[in-house]
């Protein structure tokens, strides 16, 4: 927790300050709508996006440092972002919550990843959305960001085995070339996943 409200301290926002290529994309192709979570949301810059399309946003995160200049960004987006200080270790996931549920880049060990994807699943309402971009476990050599530990990085069975009972609107595992920020810079290796649970 100590690294991430470190690295989140200083004003420069190490993402950037831009939403992820991906999830534009999907807020275009699917004009998402209504209730938005955004889990291990960073610096905000993906939920305070979700916001300036008329979403109600809520970003979860374990750094405060990460939540207040999620607060920052909204403001000066001048729109709304709910913040809530989150370790998903200890995350209460409410059944049939949330119209969507994004999760950028958010990466953590094994056991957590399952233990999160069933809340996800769980938390979505019938006919909304799980949304993800992350780093692939072949990322590692690309050396253009995420952890250098195999073992928080993605496998998409993971995905597909979890969600095998959705709708499988996108499934992508591939390259992609990604400028977020000082953290995210050149051709990666990621999965992206968009499902929508069955009415």
């Amino acid at each position: 927790m100590s690294d991430w409200n470190s690295r989140f301290s200083n004003e420069e926002y190490v993402y950037g300050r831009e939403p992820n290529e991906f999830l534009v994309g999907v807020q275009k192709r699917l004009n998402l709508s209504g209730r938005a979570l955004a889990i291990a949301e960073g610096e905000g810059r993906n939920a305070v996006f979700l916001a300036e399309q008329g979403l109600n946003v809520m970003a979860w995160d374990y750094a405060e440092t990460g939540l207040l200049k999620t607060r920052k960004l909204a403001q000066s987006k001048e729109v709304s972002v709910e913040t809530k200080l989150v370790d998903l270790n200890d995350a209460k996931w409410q059944p049939n919550q949330w119209d969507e549920i994004v999760c950028i880049f958010g990466h953590f060990p094994v056991e957590l990843r399952k233990k999160t994807l069933l809340g996800v699943k769980e938390s979505v309402k019938s006919g909304g959305y799980f949304i993800t971009e992350v780093y692939s476990h072949y990322q590692i050599p690309y050396k253009s960001g995420g952890p250098q530990n195999v073992d928080l990085l993605y496998k998409p069975d993971e995905f597909l085995d979890t969600f095998s009972d959705w709708r499988i609107v996108h499934f992508f595992m591939g390259e992609v070339v990604r400028n977020e920020g000082k953290l995210h810079n050149g051709l990666s290796h990621v999965i992206q996943f968009v499902g929508q649970k069955p009415e």
